[in-house]
């Protein structure tokens, strides 16, 4: 935000200093150089002296003349050959110089004039010049008028653009924090501004948007909550009828097709858990907090795959702990389950071999989790991460699961200030990688 002032500001200076060449320039085309009728003014004497004294006097006094001037001023006055003349004046003035016209050296304090256009001073006067030099010409003083005048008609401009700009720059600044805030996820948040400011309409429309953001997101939270809380229902019906089946038929050939509708039945009831868990991560930040303690994460970590070893028995887990691991201060339980869901993910996929590391530096913690399957393409590394995204579509309950654990394992990470990543392992498989500020 300060950049787009500070931009803006060395636009209006630029604008000012532009309009100020712009302005002399224009002045210099229509109506000529200032500064040359300002060194004009000043040097009038010594060119009346030249036009009224020397030039009216007769070819036999006219050099007497030009020297009794030299003796009584303290300008210096030289006759140059023309062509020398001709090389030190400017080219655009070439011809006035040629026509016997006074013309002007403002930097070098001096001016120059033929002495003669037919000859008639003396002879070959024509090809002489007058240089005069050491001129009481200075154009400062009007150099630093013209600037003042400058300088206070661009303070005059800045003032009042200013005021006008702060009063932006705040509540532009205003708005820039609501936003940050609404996108950390503070959804109740919203632009407080008065119907005078200019930026009212924006805030509107702003808080119109945000309120409508929140709408609908609390409308999709409470459609998730009132449908898995709904399901449970008809679960636990279903649980109460089979138990029921079981009891009365005690016919064999019955018992595959049972077995069926418990696993159907614990799949309902793992999918709606799992839609509870992701709502209430999603009101982290919002109504609720983080349940956070001080633990030993070595400890946790053991005890994590000590819990999972139903689904790790087929595989070889090698777990590398640094020693200096120590204590975190977390939810344990929240961080547990995304280890967790990792392990349970790398379980379905491995050929074989899963790699478990943990280790601390100076201002993070990190967990890495490796497996030796197939992989994750790299255009999917993002997508793995969102709610119901799943790799291979034609997975059923016993290849794959619903794909809400990656997505709860990531809003739990980020819960904590955390990030997870996914690259390609050095075994060929997926690589994990959870990082925790201290």
């Amino acid at each position: 935000m300060n950049r787009l002032f500070l931009r803006f500001f060395a636009l209006v200076m630029l604008s000012i200093s532009v309009a100020t060449l712009a302005i002399y320039a224009s002045i210099t085309l229509f109506f000529g150089d200032p500064l040359e009728e300002v060194a004009q003014q000043q040097a009038s004497g010594q060119i009346l002296l030249l036009t009224e004294y020397v030039d009216k006097a007769g070819p036999e006094e006219w050099l007497t003349r030009l020297n009794k001037i030299r003796e009584i001023t303290h300008s210096e006055l030289e006759l140059i050959p023309l062509q020398a003349a001709q090389t030190k004046v400017l080219a655009s003035k070439q011809a006035q110089l040629m026509r016997g016209e006074v013309v002007i050296d403002v930097a070098g304090k001096s001016f120059y004039r033929r002495v003669d256009l037919k000859g008639e001073r003396y002879v070959a006067s024509n090809e002489d010049v007058i240089h005069a030099q050491n001129l009481p010409i200075d154009v400062a003083p009007v150099l630093k008028t013209e600037a003042l005048r400058y300088i206070i008609v661009a303070i005059c401009l800045l003032i009042p653009i200013a005021i006008w700009s702060s009063t932006h720059w705040r509540g532009l600044q205003a708005l820039e924090k609501v936003a940050d805030e609404f996108g950390a996820g503070h959804l109740k948040v919203r632009a407080q501004t008065s119907e005078r400011d200019s930026i009212h309409p924006l805030a509107q429309r702003m808080n119109q948007m945000a309120a409508r953001i929140e709408a609908l997101l609390e409308a999709q939270k409470n459609l998730l909550h009132s449908v898995s809380h709904e399901l449970r229902t008809p679960i636990a019906r279903l649980e109460f009828a089979l138990e029921l089946l079981r009891n009365a038929a005690k016919n064999p050939q019955l018992e595959p097709r049972m077995q069926a509708m418990e696993a159907d039945i614990t799949e309902l009831n793992v999918l709606v858990s799992e839609l509870l868990d992701l709502g209430k991560l999603d009101q982290l930040d919002q109504d609720t907090k983080l349940n956070c303690s001080e633990f030993d994460l070595s400890s946790s970590l053991k005890h994590c795959v000590t819990g999972l070893q139903h689904v790790l028995v087929a595989h070889q887990l090698v777990t590398d702990f640094a020693t200096d691991l120590g204590s975190v201060k977390a939810d344990q339980r929240l961080l547990m389950r995304a280890v967790s869901n990792l392990l349970r993910n790398a379980a379905k996929y491995a050929n074989g071999r899963i790699w478990l590391q943990a280790r601390r530096t100076d201002n993070k913690i990190e967990i890495a989790l490796e497996d030796d399957g197939p992989g994750i393409p790299a255009a999917e590394r993002e997508r793995i991460f969102e709610a119901f995204y799943r790799l291979d579509r034609s997975r059923d309950r016993n290849t794959g699961g619903f794909g809400l654990g990656l997505a709860i394992t990531k809003k739990a990470i980020a819960a904590h200030g955390g990030q997870i990543v996914v690259q390609e392992g050095q075994f060929g498989g997926a690589r994990f990688i959870i990082s925790l500020p201290l």
